[in-house]
């Protein structure tokens, strides 16, 4: 065995990632006493009273390698070395008889220390090694579910396509929303099934508009998923009417989308300016009754204005505890 790894080793140990073995435990806990030994005889040459004192590390490192049991017997073995060696050349009177005693109190403390410290170390490295294992089990059945979700979406995209193939106006509508549909599920899954922020959302809608054509103004806002599907279906219905008749289908025409959240509040403008005139307002159609109602779960809404040149929309909504 290398130096290299028997080094390692001992860290790994140390650490408790993994349990030495008796005979390895046993050879360490001698080689401790020896150095130990070896201490109290320089020791001694300044002071030839000190007998327990060099054994008390040899216990700690012998017990945080091997446990209390190995510590126990290098703590008695300690006791022994420091009655039968004599450096200093004096019987093994009362004084310390009674040295001895307090130097095995003094062990049983660091024994029982030590062993303390390492089973609330195990313990929490087994409640890390759980939630770990947890944790990637969750993702691996969130991955599932999203990868499911987005079968299940094509599925049923290619049912719908195939039976409203003669109903190309109605397919067009129904398949926008599809897709709008599939890039917010991506966009949350990719932020791992929690939500996304709301910039990013708003990137994945206007991203495929020239980019000079939008700003948008307000700090990173992390959306909870279910408001983030629910925003995602409003920017696609805004951004499909802006590319046909509002300011996206004008050269000139610009989009500024400003934001701002106060407590759980979160208040939303989309203003469009030097689109193309703004013609008769039809009936309320499915987009107008989604825009109402979209916001509706969260103590929220929108308020939407037809002007001269563009739609001035503003949504404002409560922002759930992620």
């Amino acid at each position: 065995m290398s130096m290299t790894r028997l080094i390692e080793d001992i860290k790994q140990v140390w650490r408790g990632e993994r349990q030495a073995t008796l005979a390895w435990s046993c050879i360490f806990a001698i080689l401790c006493l020896a150095i130990a030994t070896a201490i109290r005889f320089g020791m001694a040459q300044i002071r030839p009273d000190i007998f327990f004192t060099p054994y008390i590390p040899a216990v700690f490192f012998a017990t945080a390698i091997g446990g209390s049991g190995v510590g126990l017997a290098t703590a008695i073995l300690g006791a022994a070395l420091g009655l039968a060696l004599d450096f200093g050349g004096g019987p093994a009177d009362g004084a310390r008889l009674a040295l001895m005693a307090m130097y095995l109190v003094a062990a049983a403390l660091v024994i029982w220390g030590v062993s303390h410290y390492r089973g609330l170390a195990l313990k929490q490295r087994e409640i890390a090694r759980r939630l770990t294992e947890e944790e990637q089990y969750r993702k691996l059945l969130l991955d599932e579910l999203h990868h499911r979700l987005k079968n299940k979406t094509s599925t049923i995209h290619a049912v719908l396509h195939q039976v409203l193939y003669d109903q190309p106006q109605v397919w067009s509508r129904i398949d926008q929303r599809l897709r709008a549909l599939a890039t917010a599920d991506d966009l949350i899954a990719r932020a791992d099934g929690q939500g996304c922020d709301l910039k990013d959302l708003l990137m994945s809608e206007l991203g495929p508009y020239d980019h000079v054509r939008f700003d948008l103004n307000g700090d990173r806002l992390f959306l909870p998923a279910k408001l983030a599907v629910s925003l995602a279906l409003i920017f696609h219905e805004l951004a499909t009417n802006a590319g046909k008749y509002g300011a996206f289908a004008s050269p000139r025409g610009f989009l500024q989308v400003s934001w701002t959240i106060q407590d759980d509040r979160l208040k939303l403008t989309w203003d469009e300016t030097e689109g193309p005139p703004v013609g008769e307002v039809g009936k309320p159609g499915f987009g107008t009754k989604l825009l109402k109602a979209a916001l509706s779960s969260f103590d929220g809404g929108t308020d939407t204005t037809f002007l001269p040149t563009g739609i001035h929309c503003t949504m404002q909504c409560r922002v759930p505890p992620s």
